[in-house]
């Protein structure tokens, strides 16, 4: 039986328990179903460890977990706990201390005589393959320094961050504490302060999402893909069941929720065209002839994806591999056919679906939602400004007296509904009309959208028994 350790050598180990047992907080111990209840036990007690001052049990017929905190009071994020929770072996400190130590005069030195100083200074028997490893990983984290002299390479230390640090002005300092409140990858400067032995006595934010800190190693990779404009597979997870499935895509934007906080990743997803005539729809579309293929844009939460990889010959087929390329080649074309469509989102659904007649609204990619009110003039004008205001562009001009019309052309009505409702004892009617690829309005509305948010209503009143 393995032992418990506090330590971690993958942070993407813990990020699912985190995230659904502490920050959701709506899952408890029989509700974890991926692996044993003595995995979860000691997820638990590892993550409770690092995160005791904000974690509180809710006991509702089962004991669930979460964590309680006030972001206006943080001086720090306390989930960046977790990122500097990472696992070492006795063999990797020990090295560390004594490589440092050898190379502490400024002298460099190779392989070889770091091995064999190992072992007369310190008795340390260590073979020259760790011991280059050990010195190439330093060499690319910034704390060795690497010259060669002839055929043998010399290793020698860098600049340490306390001497960086000692000649750091206060303004940089301040600047610091600042920016590791709530920028990405901010637990660069909470590490940095952590160095320096500093607090952040003077800032803080009122609304930030602590939880983005989470998906950041992600973020990461997902940045480092679109500046090289790469083709990726990505391996997500609904947090509604625990079915994963795979995605495939060319990363163009990301966007963040500010009502909600997530974050999102706009992909142009590839899809085979069935017979030739698809194929020549994809060409007169935009995309270069070289691209046999069709393809749509899709938004996918960056919480629900579990890892991010480049194509490869082994787990993809050549025809999507050449399609990637391919797709890759018009990636300017795909950003500005991108933001043309941005003016049509009212979220991050670039389509909509309904389950029960898809053909009802196949026809038509986008909707035009027109939405009657009754505003009073003289005392409700700060509705029409909040029209103007969350309406995203629509147009809304008066049609009667105290009636007001608001329009907009959206991909997906369906997003909008949550909107739409604040405006329950106002509304005097709502339509929504299929528009097609010319711009024509459709003259019937369509059954399917009113009826669902007629639906909604109804539900509504039965909750509260009007």
């Amino acid at each position: 039986m393995s032992e418990f350790q506090e330590l971690i050598k993958r942070f993407d180990k813990c990020r699912d328990y985190v995230r659904d047992f502490f920050v959701y907080g709506f899952k408890s111990r029989n509700d974890f179903s991926l692996k044993s209840a003595r995995t979860y036990d000691d997820e638990r007690r590892r993550i409770e460890s690092w995160l005791s001052d904000y974690v509180r049990q809710d006991y509702a017929g089962s004991k669930n977990i979460s964590l309680q905190m006030d972001s206006s009071l943080l001086d720090s994020n306390p989930l960046y706990r977790v990122w500097k929770a990472k696992s070492f072996t006795d063999s990797d400190i020990q090295l560390h201390f004594y490589l440092l130590d050898l190379l502490r005069d400024g002298a460099p030195k190779s392989v070889n005589q770091l091995t064999d100083e190992l072992i007369s200074q310190y008795g340390f028997l260590a073979d020259s393959q760790m011991v280059r490893r050990k010195c190439n990983e330093y060499v690319k984290e910034g704390l060795f320094r690497s010259q060669k002299e002839g055929k043998m390479l010399l290793y020698q230390r860098g600049i340490s961050f306390d001497e960086l640090a000692k000649d750091c002005a206060p303004a940089l300092l301040n600047a610091i504490r600042f920016y590791q409140l709530s920028h990405p990858f901010s637990v660069v400067g909470s590490t940095i302060l952590d160095q320096l032995l500093e607090r952040n006595p003077y800032f803080r934010i009122k609304h930030r999402f602590v939880v983005h800190t989470l998906e950041n190693e992600i973020l990461l990779e997902l940045l480092s893909a679109m500046r090289s404009h790469q083709y990726l597979r990505f391996s997500c997870r609904s947090n509604k069941n625990d079915i994963l499935h795979t995605e495939h895509g060319l990363p163009l934007q990301i966007f963040t929720s500010t009502k909600t906080g997530r974050r999102y990743i706009c992909l142009y997803r590839l899809s085979a065209p069935r017979n030739n005539k698809a194929a020549q729809k994809a060409i007169s579309s935009g995309l270069s002839e070289h691209s046999k293929l069709r393809g749509r844009f899709i938004g996918l939460r960056l919480d629900q994806i579990k890892k991010v990889e480049p194509l490869s010959p082994k787990k993809d087929s050549p025809r999507l591999i050449s399609g990637a390329e391919a797709v890759q080649k018009d990636y300017e074309h795909l950003k500005s056919k991108l933001e043309q469509n941005k003016s049509r989102l009212w979220g991050i659904s670039f389509s909509c679906y309904h389950p029960y007649d898809k053909a009802a609204y196949e026809p038509y990619r986008e909707q035009c939602v027109r939405l009657t009110l009754h505003i009073n003039e003289k005392t409700e004008g700060f509705l029409l400004r909040r029209l103007q205001r969350e309406g995203k562009g629509g147009c809304v001009q008066q049609i009667e007296k105290d009636t007001y019309l608001y329009e907009k052309i959206v991909f997906d009505p369906y997003e909008m509904f949550p909107w739409l409702r604040t405006f329950i004892g106002r509304i005097i009617d709502l339509k929504i009309y299929g528009v097609s690829q010319e711009g024509e309005i459709s003259k019937a509305s369509n059954r399917f959208f009113s009826s669902h948010f007629q639906k909604d209503l109804e539900q509504m009143y039965r909750m509260y028994e009007i």
